[in-house]
């Protein structure tokens, strides 16, 4: 059993409980998820199987969009609904929709982020959430995140009353906390705020109109039938740009042979993929760091034993 199985992720469980299910249902070992979701957060997790686990990163580096929910009047220790309140303000002024598309506006772009202290970001080799259950504080390094849309999922005019919610649409690059970001759009209105609900709706090409649950995902595997479902390799890598080689350049490539840089790849030093005519990925290259002119094969992900 080999391919990528978009899930939807229920609330309620990590990305590994998703994972430790999925390799009881499916009866297989080798399965991987695509990047952490905490347990409340629901929506689109690719689930990688048998040699799909090989291009697992390239849907974890890829874009994410997410539809959010962020309430105005109070912030808590881990920057969503589940943790305590550290700091509570009344709204006490009305707030106007041109106010808040305006502020959304401000955080498009690059912005800067700093993890929350319950998160996954290693400092010292300790998860920051390993330090924040002991009540230890460390220096955090900030990052840069790209916003590149926010849509306001509200028709009001005028937002008022001690707490006030509303729902937002974001794409986002890899790395960008949503949980961060509802904080930041709270101070950039003046008060303190959280994310109070969470739905992850796109991971690279996978949207949640793709996703099985795991009650449909047990009913395929009794009527035999998942492997229908079962998304080929290639759909991970639909983002990155394409070399296509010939057949006997694919025999090299299936034996992890440089390459020379063709001329439109000169100034690109992201992950191509290697691909033969009828569209089967052979391999994922990048520009060799040490041998300028060549690419070096990062992943070999068919050769002539597999």
């Amino acid at each position: 059993m080999e391919g990528i199985l978009p899930l939807y992720k229920p609330a309620g469980l990590t990305s590994h409980d998703c994972v430790f299910k999925l390799r009881k249902i499916l009866k297989t070992k080798k399965v991987g998820h695509t990047g952490t979701l905490d347990p409340d957060v629901t929506g689109v997790l690719p689930i990688c199987i048998g040699r799909a686990t090989k291009v697992a990163e390239y849907i974890t580096d890829a874009g994410k969009a997410y539809e959010a929910e962020v309430t105005i009047g109070f912030s808590t220790t881990t920057e969503d609904a589940s943790g305590e309140v550290v700091e509570k303000r009344s709204v006490d002024r009305p707030i106007s929709r041109e106010e808040i598309l305006r502020v959304l506006a401000s955080l498009t772009g690059q912005i800067k982020q700093t993890p929350p202290m319950y998160s996954a970001v290693k400092v010292g080799g300790v998860r920051l959430y390993e330090y924040a259950r002991k009540g230890i504080e460390v220096e955090r390094p900030t990052r840069i995140v790209t916003i590149y849309k926010i849509e306001l999922l509200d028709d009001r005019s005028e937002f008022s009353g001690n707490e006030i919610r509303f729902r937002f649409r974001v794409s986002c690059s890899k790395g960008t906390y949503i949980r961060t970001l509802a904080v930041m759009i709270g101070e950039a209105l003046g008060f303190p705020a959280h994310m109070s609900r969470l739905t992850r709706i796109q991971s690279a090409a996978f949207t949640l109109d793709d996703c099985l649950t795991f009650a449909e995902i047990e009913r395929l595997m009794a009527e035999g039938d998942i492997s229908s479902q079962l998304r080929p390799l290639e759909s991970a890598l639909s983002h990155l740009p394409k070399l296509h080689i010939n057949d006997k350049v694919a025999e090299k490539v299936k034996n992890g042979a440089l390459l020379p840089i063709p001329e439109q790849f000169n100034s690109y030093n992201g992950p191509i993929v290697a691909e033969t005519k009828d569209g089967m990925a052979l391999a994922v290259y990048s520009q060799h760091p040490g041998k300028p002119g060549l690419l070096k094969p990062d992943k070999v992900l068919r050769n002539n034993q597999l």
